[in-house]
């Protein structure tokens, strides 16, 4: 018979210690991974959104949550931040004294207007987002969707205004009209996006052409100073002459008032002396008269008085200027 080979060896105590000892640190490690893989925290301004192998699960929110290991996934999602997009220029670097960078950016800002020109508008839409699971599985790549639907309801709008109404008096409806489209559009979708607000930074015409638009925008500024000084000039002036107008009316209504009563009064009073003359002619007539000497002679200054006798007045005029000189001679004065 064939004697059987005998390979077995005998392994030494400090070679299988070892093996032990990594073996325990390597299930120790195994455990500390698997421990830290199972917590995650979620910030407060975020939200976790848990996905089981590419399907959602739940959400989770802001604190210490617990997961499947090597199971589960976790997306943060920023619900709670404003967020925004720039259109014609990028901040390079915020703060008290923001740098913002234009360059590169003029195939998003330059845009033809209603009445064929050309219009550099730049733009920012703030936004949050208010729905993370849309926001994540319903459409491939939110930002840029979001992103080109604001360049098109701008350029849609601005397409549908001249030029003047773009740069100066419908710059708020523009913005007001862009916004209300791009969230329809939003929803229609269902990025799960609240647009918060939609501001225009900058609109000017092209830099070829803005030193003569800029004269024309100088001119209609003119106009319309002037038109306030005339509208100005017409409030104070205006009501000052109706003021005059009415005061003379009324002064002129108190003096024909006045008029018509004192006609009538006399009127009345020569009716009533006419009742009495016919009553009484001589008395009637005698009445008027001393009455009317009543109200000349203290109106007089000398007097003569003389009968119906009398041939002549000359000495009594003598008389009368004789006394004047002597009252002259005794003032000291000159006849």
């Amino acid at each position: 018979m064939a004697q059987q080979t005998d390979f077995s060896f005998n392994v030494p105590p400090e070679f299988e210690k070892i093996t032990k000892n990594i073996k325990s640190i390597a299930i120790g490690l195994a455990a500390v991974l698997v421990i830290f893989s199972s917590f995650y925290t979620v910030e407060t301004e975020e939200v976790g959104v848990i996905t089981r192998f590419g399907k959602y699960v739940s959400k989770a929110q802001p604190g210490l949550n617990f997961k499947i290991p090597f199971i589960d996934q976790v997306q943060y999602v920023p619900v709670r931040r404003q967020l925004k997009d720039e259109f014609g220029y990028r901040t390079a670097a915020s703060g008290v004294n923001s740098t913002y960078r234009k360059a590169g950016y003029g195939g998003e800002s330059l845009m033809l207007t209603g009445d064929l020109n050309l219009a550099d508008v730049e733009w920012v839409v703030q936004y949050r987002i208010d729905d993370p699971y849309n926001y994540l599985f319903k459409v491939r790549n939110p930002d840029e969707t979001l992103r080109d639907i604001s360049e098109t309801a701008m350029r849609q709008i601005v397409g549908d205004r001249t030029v003047d109404e773009v740069i100066t008096i419908g710059r708020a409806e523009v913005a007001s009209e862009a916004e209300l489209i791009i969230q329809q559009i939003c929803d229609e979708y269902e990025l799960g996006i609240k647009i918060e607000q939609l501001v225009l930074q900058d609109v000017n015409p092209p830099d070829p052409v803005k030193p003569s638009f800029n004269g024309v925008n100088q001119a209609q500024q003119q106009r319309e100073t002037l038109i306030n000084q005339a509208r100005a000039d017409y409030n104070r002036v205006i009501p000052r002459a109706a003021g005059e107008a009415e005061q003379t009316i009324q002064q002129a209504e108190g003096y024909a008032l006045d008029r018509v009563n004192t006609s009538e009064g006399e009127v009345s009073r020569f009716n009533d002396l006419y009742s009495e003359y016919i009553k009484a002619p001589e008395v009637t007539k005698t009445r008027i008269f001393l009455e009317t000497m009543e109200d000349i002679l203290p109106k007089m200054g000398q007097k003569i008085i003389t009968d119906e006798k009398g041939n002549s007045v000359i000495p009594l005029l003598q008389l009368q200027m004789s006394g004047a000189k002597v009252k002259a001679n005794n003032d000291g004065g000159t006849p």
